[in-house]
């Protein structure tokens, strides 16, 4: 794995030419999302805030306990799912906090709709397969890999449909947004990590993002770029 700048340098660079920087981190539940997106905000000196963090604070809100590592995979969790799927207004709440907070600028968002709601930012995308994704929630959350498939194939088939409804284009379907799409099916999270600091160092810290230069891979047929 190529080495990466300085922190000092980094943080430099940062201060001098990216005042506003948005970094959005996407993909399925189990693709490494959060982890990576929390590491790279302590990395580059940004905020950080998830998506799924603040539609939880609402959950506990309702009544909800949303305390357990899965909860949105347990029973409780795909009610408050249903829940959000009949009234929209806890998407859009959360939504309308998020785009508050990009607009300051200097944060990594960790998020399912910031990427196509957003206009700006360096936008990435974690792909693995479900099979992939449903053996590492089985193993962070202590239950068989036959449960954890099945609820979350539930999860994500009334999570695209609160989006498709509510903004109209399709999550794990429609990658026009991304300027950096990693396959993590056969990475380590310290993998994914250290390719995405390699990605933001060569695109987002040198201002690149405004002629379209999407990573350091690129994939024949493709215009994103894809590792």
């Amino acid at each position: 794995m190529p080495s990466t700048r300085p922190a000092e340098s980094r943080k430099t660079r940062r201060d001098n030419k990216s005042e506003a920087l948005v970094i959005s981190v996407c993909g399925m539940a189990g693709s490494g999302k959060s982890t990576v997106a929390r590491k790279l905000a302590t990395k580059y000196h940004l905020k950080f805030f998830s998506g799924g963090d603040a539609l939880k604070a609402l959950a506990l809100k309702e009544g909800f306990r949303p305390m357990d590592c899965g909860w949105w995979e347990s029973e409780e969790g795909l009610h408050f799912l249903k829940t959000r799927k009949s009234d929209q207004r806890y998407d859009k709440q959360v939504d309308e906090e998020l785009l508050e907070i990009a607009d300051k600028g200097n944060v990594v968002l960790d998020s399912w709709t910031m990427p196509w709601l957003l206009k700006k930012g360096f936008k990435i995308w974690l792909e693995a397969s479900v099979e992939k994704r449903a053996e590492r929630i089985a193993q962070r959350d202590k239950m068989s890999l036959e449960k954890a498939l099945h609820a979350l194939k539930d999860k994500e088939s009334q999570t695209k449909m609160i989006y498709r409804r509510l903004y109209g284009f399709r999550l794990g379907e429609d990658f026009k947004p991304f300027h950096f799409i990693l396959d993590t099916e056969n990475l380590s999270a310290n993998e994914v990590f250290q390719v995405l600091c390699l990605a933001i160092d060569k695109t987002a810290l040198s201002s690149a993002i405004s002629q379209n230069i999407v990573g350091a891979c690129y994939s024949e047929g493709n215009s994103t770029s894809e590792v």
